[in-house]
């Protein structure tokens, strides 16, 4: 029979009524049988995010602060969503437990993963499937990072003996029994670790949006929906910053060839956004997406025959990494080279690597643009379409746009522009609205 992993986010598990909802999708598809719950999000604007809550408790107690008040708020949250279920586990049990590891010290990363741990618990017993333990599964090495093999040996040994379990995702554990959390989002890996192990047909990514848009709604009106996506526009996209699931969580279903469906939670008949291995290009609609990012610093370097000195690039990457300055993109001509920094990087260094990068390479001109923003216009069918660049580089200029930077990577995907911070909303807008 075939599998289908689903995970479900903070918003799908907010309250009793979406653990409801959660339920019904779960029931509606018997293929559903291995359950990833994130801990509980937002139930509205001005509520609180459960690891948010768990967060300032382990912090009060480094700060010998009490922390009654603050657990209070996720004890209560907890204990609503039991009653409202109608459902006769203990959860005071869990919950003691919990509140007096972290008055004892426990680390930042275990009070982080108790909410997924909590939630779990409560689906399983509600779902009636089998709890799964995270620690028990998801394996970190000595030095925190995951141990792959560890993962799927113990993923797939423990899974196979349960025709249906819920996992907790965010978090897993060391050799020494430490928890160890992913970075913010980790469910997601989770989700997808647990599918590449029990070699699913599919894995659902379930949240509150019904897939990925074309474009960020708070920029581009009403932006039309991506049906069909592959992992490599994908990550095109999600590099800049048009993001609905945890970068690292494509890979293990990639290489595994299983497709990705992001599915909404509230809407469930939705088809969401598809996220496949290859596709055929579609000529008639080649761009798949725009995003971008603000704050952006380029250092323009300019010197005669840079292109037969040996090293040349070398130099200035060497400086960059002396520095601890890691750089998004640098496109290059013969005689120059320009290298794009987020100002996040830069901490009050530009001073400094621009007179390092005059000693060490004595340029002919070096130029710092500041306030400079990127848009990646992605689509598959992009290199096989006529006119492309020519459409996007019209629009920029009819709406009076000036274009500082293009570059063109060498998977022909992905053409990337850098503007002013200023037009960079009437870019995206402008992009668009020559395409769709």
């Amino acid at each position: 029979m075939s599998i289908i992993v689903s995970k479900f986010g903070g918003s799908s598990l907010a309250d009793g009524n979406q653990f409801r909802k959660v339920k019904e999708i779960l029931l509606s598809d018997n293929r559903r049988k291995f359950i990833i719950p994130s801990a509980p999000g937002k139930r509205n604007s001005k509520d609180f995010k459960i690891t948010d809550l768990l967060y300032l408790c382990q912090a009060h107690i480094e700060s010998s602060i009490p922390l009654d008040d603050v657990f209070n708020l996720i004890s209560n949250r907890y204990k609503a969503i039991v009653y409202e279920l109608d459902l006769s586990l203990d959860i005071d049990i869990y919950l003691n437990e919990i509140k007096k590891d972290i008055e004892n010290g426990a680390s930042k990363e275990y009070a982080a993963s108790r909410g997924e741990y909590l939630n779990g618990i409560i689906l399983a017993n509600y779902l009636d499937f089998k709890f799964i333990d995270a620690k028990d599964v998801i394996i970190f090495n000595k030095y925190g990072s995951l141990d792959n093999e560890a993962t799927y040996k113990a993923l797939k040994n423990t899974l196979s003996n349960y025709e249906k379990a819920v996992i907790p995702g965010f978090y897993g554990c060391d050799p020494l029994g430490n928890i160890v959390t992913f970075s913010r989002g980790g469910s997601d890996i989770t989700g997808a670790l647990v599918a590449a192990s029990m070699n699913a047909d599919l894995y659902e990514n379930w949240t509150d949006v019904s897939g990925f848009l074309m474009a960020d709604p708070k920029i581009v009106e009403n932006p039309m929906q991506i049906k069909k996506i592959t992992y490599r526009e994908l990550r095109e996209l999600s590099y800049m910053g048009a993001s609905v699931l945890h970068e690292d969580s494509v890979f293990p279903v990639r290489n595994a060839g299983i497709p990705i469906n992001i599915k909404n939670t509230n809407l469930p008949s939705d088809p969401g956004t598809l996220i496949v291995k290859d596709m055929e290009p579609d000529y008639n609609n080649p761009i798949k997406g725009i995003a971008g990012k603000k704050d952006f610093t380029v250092i323009s370097i300019e010197k005669a025959m840079m292109n037969s000195e040996l090293g040349f690039c070398r130099k200035v990457l060497s400086i960059l990494e002396q520095n601890c300055v890691s750089f998004e993109n640098m496109p290059s001509g013969i005689d120059t080279v320009c290298v794009v920094i987020s100002d996040s990087q830069l901490n009050n260094k530009i001073d400094i690597l621009v007179d390092e990068i005059k000693r060490a390479c004595n340029p002919d001109s070096i130029v710092v643009h500041p306030n400079m923003a990127l848009i990646a216009t992605v689509g598959n069918g992009m290199s096989s379409n006529k006119g492309i660049a020519t459409k996007i580089f019209s629009s920029l200029s009819d709406s009076n746009i000036n274009i500082r930077m293009i570059d063109q990577g060498s998977s022909e995907i992905n053409i990337l522009i850098g503007i002013e911070n200023d037009d960079f909303e009437k870019g995206i807008n402008s992009i668009y609205k020559a395409f769709i």
